[in-house]
């Protein structure tokens, strides 16, 4: 006996009593699914006319965009036209290129903010077109999209963040179509687009990973598996290549990140205090090394203000704070006159700076552990706003840069509160820890269900490559990364989207092979 059942325009027709067999989907195009049912075509109106409008009453609030220290240094690169900088220089051509266009600071702001909007469209009628969620939870993950102030106020930065995260969503979506309905040209598609991730923020050096597990469960022909998995890998090569033969012509070494040494180095230097002292190093990582211990010394002679709360400093203390090891030792060593000195120094410093971090932390890994990483669990679940705590990191003033590049007539900027993003935003770090653990304790349930049994396998595989990513985003923090809640915006979308379904499929009494 067969059971018909329409869903988002679909006809699925399964035995009953072979839940876990495959069936034939006879589907509407997309498009057609879009425009064509009526509840559809309301949320395409509602999302368009509301984030119009929210966009206006928003710019009329804040009409400059929100700077921060990251914010010039990508300004510099994108008027320098250098082919590296401290960050990844995706965003700094991006920049660049809209610059030719014009320098208007409401277009770029507009168009960060929209691509974001754009791409949680077609993430939204995705989940909509393969999984028919239920009316409330579509309703949820619609406001959550559509109705957010969180996404206002990441799009007015100047930062990769605003355009990570829109094409981060492009390339999850499109790694759901891979393997729902995999279709040739979506092997360029999510190559270009894995790409353009990778050159933007350091946050996508594990997207190589899920897509290649992608293509590797989905009905595409060995040959072209093989293709997907590749293509993407073969467009980085280059970029990392010539990205390494720039750092070497800059700072006499073949990096790929200007950063990463800096980062090594910081993370180590939570647990100094609990390490044993470093005795086989260079005589620059030596020297930074007794510069740690008098960091540390005074620190214990003080009753200074970050005395013992160095895990809980919002993004990176040892990388910022004008005191730290990392800082003294550039200040010490380098003579900065200009920004490409800046940049320089940097760079020249993350050499020795990833020695010292490597050593310590694979000397004492007991110590990093303890002292870095469980902390960082922590920070993980609650990522602290950061520089979303305050407009303008609380002042009224830009950088020269910024007024040049954007044509302003004064340094002075404006908006209608410095500090009201924080208040707005506050809900959104409990928020995170709350559906991040209840995602984890649905997927424990879908489990113990044992619904895992009856679902399809593209839905199967759909939840499995999510529950991949999300794994390797919270190691990437755990080991890698300063965690800060921007950071974790792209996650979030994926969290909620999959929490629902899991909700739904979880305690419905159909076999949930119906539902994918």
């Amino acid at each position: 006996m067969d059971t018909k059942m329409i869903q988002g325009g679909s006809t699925l027709k399964h035995p009953t009593n072979s839940p876990s067999t495959d069936f034939k989907i006879q589907q509407l195009s997309f498009a057609d699914f879009i425009l064509q049912g009526k509840r559809n075509r309301m949320f395409l109106l509602i999302a368009l006319a509301a984030t119009i409008a929210q966009f206006i009453v928003f710019k009329f609030l804040y009409p400059y965009p929100d700077f921060f220290s990251d914010s010039y240094s990508y300004l510099f690169a994108a008027k320098a036209n250098v082919d590296i900088n401290i960050w990844p220089i995706g965003y700094s051509k991006f920049l660049r290129l809209l610059h030719f266009i014009t320098n208007s600071d409401i277009v770029l702001v507009s168009f960060q903010y929209f691509l974001i909007e754009l791409s949680g469209l077609y993430f939204f009628f995705t989940i909509l077109y393969f999984f028919k969620p239920v009316k409330t939870n579509e309703n949820i993950l619609f406001a959550f999209l559509f109705l957010n102030p969180l996404f206002l106020y990441i799009s007015n930065y100047i930062s990769s963040d605003p355009l990570f995260i829109a094409l981060s969503v492009f390339w999850f979506t499109q790694l759901i179509w891979i393997l729902n309905r995999p279709q040739i040209h979506q092997i360029f598609i999510q190559a270009i687009l894995l790409l353009a991730c990778f050159t933007i923020q350091s946050n996508a050096y594990y997207y190589p990973v899920i897509t290649v597990i992608v293509f590797s469960l989905s009905k595409f022909p060995l040959g072209r598996k093989v293709a997907g998995a590749l293509l993407g890998l073969l467009f980085i090569i280059p970029f990392v290549i010539h990205t390494r033969n720039e750092a070497y012509k800059m700072t006499g070494a073949k990096q790929f990140s200007l950063s990463i040494g800096w980062m090594l180095a910081s993370n180590a230097l939570y647990m100094y205090e609990y390490a044993d002292t470093a005795k086989t190093l260079s005589p620059e990582a030596t020297k930074l090394d007794g510069m740690s211990k008098r960091f540390y010394s005074m620190m214990n002679r003080v009753d200074s203000e970050f005395h013992s709360g160095l895990p809980a400093y919002e993004g990176n203390f040892f990388i910022s704070h004008p005191f730290s090891p990392l800082q003294e030792y550039m200040e010490i060593n380098y003579k900065k006159t200009d920004e490409y000195s800046m940049v320089q120094a940097w760079g020249k410093c993350s050499i020795i700076f990833s020695e010292y971090g490597i050593y310590l932390i694979k000397h004492n890994p007991v110590a990093y552990f303890r002292e870095f990483m469980v902390p960082n669990v922590k920070n993980f679940f609650l990522p602290p706003l950061e520089k979303m705590k305050v407009y303008n990191q609380g002042e009224n003033n830009i950088e020269p840069i910024a007024k040049s590049w954007f044509r302003y007539k004064t340094t002075k900027v404006t908006s209608i509160s410095y500090k009201a993003q924080g208040t707005i935003l506050y809900i959104f770090t409990p928020l995170f820890m709350l559906i991040s653990v209840y995602l984890a304790g649905m997927a424990i349930v879908y489990w113990i269900k044992d619904k895992h049994k009856f679902a399809s396998p593209a839905y199967k595989w759909t939840f499995f490559s999510m529950s991949i990513f999300l794994f390797l985003n919270f190691c990437y923090c755990l080991f890698v990364s300063g965690i800060v809640y921007r950071f974790q915006i792209f996650p979030l979308i994926i969290s909620l989207a999959f929490s629902l379904l899991l909700t739904e499929i979880n305690y419905k009494k159909v076999p949930s092979s119906t539902i994918a």
